[in-house]
């Protein structure tokens, strides 16, 4: 006689077993809806297998099933008219527009919610069920089982910046689709900033035939001439739209002001406040050009908005308001003039006009006006939702004074912090490493949030900020696995459990990988930890050497002869212990004998452990690499990336067995300096220098600046760099070590600071590569 069980497993999830436990294999959903309930028996489901529905809501859904299945299962389901084995039904007593239900039996399975998007989410949750494992094209056995789910948040997002670096249509659908497979259902789509105008409006061609395109930032060398940028026309907007529709998801576009407007003014420089044309910016960061809010700048963004809204139809427009550095309408006269007519006594008060304004507009259209938390600055109109940018405080601030908001804190949900140190990883902010742990351990509810107040959190947003992601590769590379974990959080509450979410991510991210989306492996790859300095492993003449991941799953492998790991090589238990010489390759595999992350290898040989690379540089004392960037800003391959300070122009080899060491060699490459900086200029650190392009010195046992009694640092090498116009942008420095006795080398291991002091109106430097020579 069988009974009935029921287990809790940590995650918010119920499962009712009408069998042992034992008996059903773990189901691989993510996000975990809120409730399972497992029935008796299974239904297969192979090639051939019929889809009817039977409410014109479901059809985009339905179709949108046998997609996917297609995808990830190699199945071509059967689209069908009356009966049929999968079926979606019209249920108007499912609560919730993103509710569903799925039941699956023996004699057929079942999708019933109320609205289009819940069908959709249902299709996305039996998609999954259908593609557990790696048996491409063979049926599948699904067990009988009850779903009941919808999200906790209504705005579960994503943002894409075409802007900074242009992105085609068709790649922001290949986004799309896949966030549909894990339910996101907010597409916030970045579409002007200073470096680039993406929305055609009809009345203002210049914002696209002027401000959709912009030149490179100079290396050194002939100025560049080559244009970068695109737009999307009206028509192909709306495509996107739909398209977005029929999978669920909503479209939210961005035009951002007052700030961030270079390529508005450079395409109509009276839109402006100080009258200048300037280029479209080519830097990242903050620009000084503002919008002029005088009657013909107001009026020129309402006939904007008039546009936009006419092709996106959802609730909300986001009008930005962030980091608009308020220089240019402080130095105005007529700006002046016209807050004090408006009696307003700051700028940042009259930016709460600005937004105060637009939100009117749009609300006498029927929309919503959402910004950046910069626009509680000054007040907010009452009808404004705010997305917290600068931490949770500006949330916490906006649903005090009952506003709406998302959750969006940087860093921990902005794409461009690296997800690891991989020595492979593409650019993005270095100081800012935000791994798949990080962003899974994030509750998009903040402990700030009265309890009374919590339905004005409307949800979470991951942003995928491009300045550093130039093809789509590397714009799929960041948001893919980590924005699964967003998904999750946005849609189930539950304790923490990241193992378990670990090992249900993995069929996901096989799943996008068969979709032909680029998916970092970051998390799930080895990495290496020697257990001494290089210098005591070269003194002792023995590397022990540990192999990790950020999140264990699977069961690594390794070779030490060269070859490629694979499920039959050597399985890793306990650190190694080794003479230099070997190469360790190593990567994890599942039970099944998949391979779950690229191959890394780690080399002992003595030049080897002598060698570091830009990945393996730290900061200076006293300062902090902020960026990892490609050799040319827009750079299409996905290698050489370089760490750098772009505040002070130096670079550190940690540890340095300069007792050991008798010469060096150092690659350097010299990079765009292309930061708007705004208030910030002045923390960049100027270094006198004592030729005319500045020199590259080599200091053992460097200090901070601020630490006056450490002692002086011993010069090992001073050479003049070459003029930017005319050298090539990468080069080499060899030279000695002077000799140095017991008290100077501190046992050996000593930081080597790599000062370039060229002068601030040139190019930045760093170091590619140091390498470290013994005696022959």
């Amino acid at each position: 006689m069988r009974r009935a069980a029921t287990a809790s497993i940590g995650l918010g999830l119920v499962l009712a077993f009408t069998a042992p436990a034992a008996a059903q294999a773990p189901m691989k959903l993510l996000p975990m809806p809120q409730t399972v309930t497992r029935g008796s028996g299974s239904i297969t489901v192979s090639a051939g297998t019929t889809v009817a529905t039977q409410t014109p809501q479901a059809q985009a859904a339905a179709r949108l099933l046998v997609d996917h299945v297609r995808t990830v299962r190699g199945i071509a389901l059967a689209p069908a008219e009356g009966d049929a084995r999968i079926v979606f039904a019209q249920d108007d007593a499912i609560a919730g527009a993103e509710a569903y239900r799925l039941v699956v039996q023996p004699g057929g399975i079942r999708i019933t919610a109320s609205r289009p998007a819940g069908f959709v989410h249902g299709a996305m949750t039996l998609a999954q069920l259908l593609s557990p494992d790696n048996a491409m094209g063979k049926p599948v056995r699904v067990p009988a089982l009850t779903i009941d789910d919808a999200p906790r948040f209504a705005w579960r997002g994503l943002l894409v910046d075409p802007v900074r670096h242009f992105q085609p249509l068709s790649e922001i659908k290949r986004i799309v689709d896949q966030m549909a497979a894990v339910k996101l259902n907010t597409l916030h789509l970045h579409l002007t900033d200073d470096q680039g105008w993406r929305f055609e409006v009809k009345r203002y061609p210049k914002l696209t035939e002027i401000g959709a395109w912009r030149t490179p930032p100079s290396t050194g060398g002939p100025a560049p001439t080559t244009r970068h940028g695109g737009f999307y026309t009206q028509d192909e907007l709306r495509g996107l739209v739909a398209y977005a529709a029929d999978r669920g998801i909503t479209v939210v576009p961005e035009i951002d002001l007052p700030g961030h407007a270079q390529a508005l003014v450079a395409a109509y420089p009276e839109i402006g406040v100080l009258g200048n044309r300037p280029p479209v910016s080519n830097e990242w960061g903050v620009m000084p050009y503002l919008l002029n809010p005088n009657p013909a700048g107001m009026a020129f963004i309402r006939n904007v908005l008039d546009e936009l809204i006419d092709v996106f139809p959802g609730t909300y427009i986001h009008l930005g308001g962030d980091e608009a550095v308020k220089d240019q309408w402080e130095r105005s006269p007529e700006v002046q003039a016209q807050m004090k007519a408006l009696n307003i006594s700051t700028e940042n008060g009259l930016q709460s006009w600005v937004i105060d304004e637009f939100g009117k507009y749009l609300a006498s259209k029927g929309r919503r006006l959402i910004g950046w938390d910069e626009i509680l600055e000054g007040g907010l109109p009452p009808s404004a939702t705010v997305m917290s940018w600068r931490g949770e405080k500006g949330a916490v601030e906006a649903v005090r004074q009952d506003h709406d908001v998302v959750l969006s804190p940087s860093p921990i949900l902005y794409l461009d912090s690296m997800q690891s140190t991989q020595g492979n990883e593409p650019p993005g902010r270095w100081s800012e490493i935000k791994t798949l742990a990080d962003v899974y351990a994030y509750d998009p509810m903040p402990a700030g949030i009265p309890a009374d107040k919590a339905h004005h959190v409307l949800g979470v947003q991951m942003n995928g900020w491009s300045e550093y992601f130039v093809t789509p590769w590397q714009v799929q590379h960041a948001v893919f696995p980590r924005i699964a974990a967003i998904a999750e959080n946005g849609w189930i509450q539950r304790p923490r459990d990241f193992p378990g979410f670990v090992s249900r991510l993995v069929p996901q991210m096989q799943r996008w990988e068969r979709a032909g989306v680029e998916v970092a492996d970051s998390a799930l790859a080895v990495e290496y930890r020697l257990a001494d300095t290089r210098g005591q492993a070269l003194r002792a003449n023995t590397v022990r050497v540990s192999l990790e991941q950020q999140a264990p799953q699977g069961t690594i492998r390794y070779t030490l002869d060269g070859t490629e790991p694979t499920a039959r090589s050597r399985r890793y238990t306990t650190a190694l212990t080794m003479k230099p010489g070997a190469t360790i390759r190593a990567a994890p595999f599942g039970a099944d004998g998949q391979q779950l992350a690229g191959v890394r290898d780690f080399a002992t040989a003595r030049p080897a452990l002598l060698t570091r690379t830009s990945s393996d540089m730290v900061a200076c004392p006293g300062g902090k690499l902020n960026l990892r960037v490609a050799l040319t800003p827009d750079a299409t391959a996905n290698g050489p990336a370089y760490n750098v300070n772009i505040f002070d122009n130096c670079t550190a080899y940690p540890e340095a067995p300069v007792d050991i060491a008798k010469g060096y060699t150092i690659e350097v490459a010299r990079l765009a300096r292309h930061y708007g900086l705004a208030h910030e200029f002045d923390q960049v650190r100027r270094h006198y220098s004592v030729t005319p392009h500045g020199e590259l010195l080599v200091l053992v046992g460097c200090k901070a600046p601020s630490d006056t009694d450490a002692p002086k640092p011993i010069i090992a090498g001073s050479f003049p760099l070459p003029d930017p116009a005319t050298a090539p942008q990468r080069m080499r420095f060899s030279g000695q070590f002077p000799a140095m006795d017991a008290t100077q080398t501190d046992k050996g291991d000593k930081t080597i600071c790599l000062q370039f002091t060229a002068p601030t109106s040139d190019p930045i430097y760093t170091v590619e590569r140091m390498t470290l020579t013994e005696a022959q």
